[in-house]
This record gives C-alpha cells, sequence and structure tokens, in this order.
C-alpha cells in the first residue's frame, strides 16, 4: 500500500477512516442476529426503523481513526489496524445505546434514539451483542497481539462501566467533588480513547514504551474531550450536538462544569445547587438561568481551561512516543478538532 505523503486534513481523514472501517464494520453488523442487527443499523446510522438505507447520519468515527492513524504512523499500512477499529467502534455503539436507555435521551445525531423506537429492551440487548461481536473481531483478526489486545479492550470496558456507575450514582448525591468527577470523565470516556490508539500501536507492531505512550495520548485526549462535551451539553447549539439545548441541565446531570459550579463557594454555585436539589422539571427559562449560573459561578471558564491543559498533555505524549511521517501530524490535528468546541 502507497504511503500518504502530505498531512491530510482533518476532515479528510475522517474521510478516510469512514471508508476504511465501514466496510468491515457493516460485516460484522450483518453477522449480528436479525433484531439485533436492525437496532444496530439504526443506531449507527445506516437505516430507518423499517431497515430502509438512510444516508448522512452516522457519527464522525474519531475513534476508529484514532486507532487507524496509529498504526499508519507505526507501520504505514493502517488496513492492518482494521478489526481493531471495528471492535472499538462497536463497543463504542455499545456504550451509547446503553447511555441513551440510562439518561433517557430522546435524541442522539438529530433523530430519535434506539430505545424511543424500538423499546428498552432491544436497544438494551443490541448494545450486547455489539459488546460481544468486538471482542470477536479481535479474534478473528488472526493478528499476533489479538489476546493481548482482547485484554486492553476488556479493561478499556471494565473502566468504561465503571465510570458510567459513577455518573450514575453522582445522580442520587449532593457531594459530588471535581476529583471524583474527573476519575468519572477519565473512565467513562478517555479509557476508549486511549485503548483506541494502544490498539492501533499494537497492531501496527509498535515497541511497549510506544504502546504506553499512544495509550497516554488518548487517555488525555479523551479527558479534553469529556470537558468539551460536557460544555457542549449545556451551550452547544442543537443544530451541532444533535441534542436538545440545555439537555444535560434538564435532567439535572452532574457534568464537570456542574460540579465545578456546585463545588465553587460561590453565590452563583448556591443558587444552582438549590435548583439542583428539586424534583419538579425546569422551565426553559430556569434551564437558562442554570447555565448562567456556571458561568458565574467560574465554572465554563475553568472546563475550558481544563480542556486546553489536558490537550497540551496529550499532544506532550504524541511527541514522546517516537514516530514520523505525515500521521504523526494528522493526530494532532484530530486531536486539536475533536477538542475545538466550535466544530
Amino acid at each position: 500500500m502507497t504511503a500518504v505523503t502530505r498531512v491530510r486534513t482533518s476532515q479528510e481523514v475522517l474521510c478516510w477512516g469512514r471508508d476504511l472501517l465501514d466496510p468491515a464494520l457493516r460485516a460484522e453488523v450483518d453477522r449480528l442476529p436479525a433484531g439485533a442487527r436492525l437496532v444496530a443499523g439504526y443506531h449507527i446510522g445506516w437505516w430507518d426503523a423499517c431497515g430502509a438505507p438512510i444516508e448522512g447520519v452516522s457519527g464522525k468515527a474519531i475513534r476508529p481513526a484514532l486507532c487507524l492513524l496509529t498504526a499508519s504512523a507505526i507501520c504505514t499500512d493502517p488496513t492492518v489496524a482494521v478489526p481493531a477499529a471495528v471492535a472499538i467502534e462497536m463497543v463504542h455503539n455499545f456504550s451509547l445505546l446503553h447511555d441513551d436507555v440510562m439518561d433517557g435521551d430522546v435524541l442522539r445525531r438529530h433523530r430519535p434514539t434506539a430505545w424511543s423506537v424500538f423499546g428498552l429492551g432491544p436497544a438494551i440487548l443490541a448494545g450486547n451483542a455489539l459488546l460481544l461481536a468486538a471482542f470477536d473481531a479481535i479474534a478473528a483478526s488472526g493478528h499476533t497481539c489479538a489476546q493481548s489486545s482482547r485484554r486492553a479492550l476488556s479493561a478499556a470496558v471494565m473502566a468504561l462501566v465503571d465510570g458510567q456507575i459513577l455518573d450514575l450514582e453522582f445522580e442520587r448525591r449532593e457531594d459530588v467533588g471535581v476529583a471524583e468527577a474527573s476519575r468519572m470523565a477519565r473512565a467513562k470516556t478517555g479509557a476508549l480513547l486511549g485503548c483506541s490508539c494502544a490498539l492501533g500501536a499494537l497492531f501496527g507492531g509498535a515497541r511497549a514504551a510506544q504502546v504506553k505512550q499512544m495509550s497516554a495520548f488518548g487517555e488525555r485526549l479523551g479527558f479534553a474531550f469529556q470537558l468539551v462535551d460536557d460544555i457542549l451539553g449545556i451551550w452547544g447549539d442543537p443544530a451541532r450536538t444533535g441534542k436538545a439545548v440545555y439537555s444535560d441541565l434538564a435532567s439535572r446531570k452532574k457534568s464537570l462544569p456542574v460540579v465545578a459550579a456546585l463545588g465553587s463557594e460561590t453565590a452563583a454555585g448556591a443558587e444552582l445547587a438549590h435548583m439542583y436539589r428539586g424534583s419538579k422539571p425546569l422551565s426553559e427559562p430556569e434551564l437558562a438561568h442554570a447555565a448562567t449560573l456556571i458561568e458565574r459561578a467560574g465554572a465554563r471558564s475553568w472546563a475550558e481551561a481544563q480542556a486546553e491543559d489536558h490537550l497540551a498533555q496529550a499532544l506532550g505524549y504524541l511527541q514522546g512516543a517516537g514516530l514520523s511521517g505525515p500521521a504523526v501530524g494528522e493526530l494532532a490535528a484530530l486531536a486539536e478538532m475533536v477538542t475545538n468546541r466550535d466544530n
């Protein structure tokens, strides 16, 4: 395969990654039982609730792109890591299917969520099927790193589950601190992005030290990504996020900016705490006021600064991995893109 000789834009990289990923991902989803296949394909954005093909609603596939780019930076042939990229994307979609159920979200990518269309049970079971298929995809690759990659993926899923449990626990508690919320974000989001890069390194034949560096790059990037996602969950444009305005505040979600505001010891933080203690659904004006309180407490600027700091840490690990070629610049550019809250 001819090596890439120029640094592509992040949009070009995402399209390239999607082109490599989709045929193999579709083949894996086609192997699912019929009911799970219908729900999974609907959720991913390939067809409508009746199975009729549609276009233009799939996600960006950032995690597979990171996996494929990392492999490309090591061995110049990203196709060796396609099974790993498929596994990562299936795990990611498993988590999203279950997240939407647990959070009660009715919109994802500007369309009804799978559980709201097919019911809770089918959505949960489709997620389970994707998770199992992810491990099968790695095992079936026949790669010499398959066993170590399955262990790495298992550890990432365990961390993701731990983070989700903490996220749900926070909904019942008033005394959530920034350190706890940060641990939750690192587990829920950072672990899978770290695994994406680690699997790309493993399938590309990287040295152990490089695998470690790339895993750290992904983990720090994941934390920055979560901070940006939390910012968008409060102040994001629904036309871009695909979710209802103030969706995180409407569910009284204790995202990182909210937790920082609640612990700020400011008048705005105290008023926000009073609003969060209630059980009555918040009106649109109340939601807008809650968002303003978080800003007044300094939590929005804190979250933005934290995101920038962790992005810088991620880029430091990337630089320290000892990789070369255009893919390294593309990894850096992709990291910048996914942590740009204007995207």
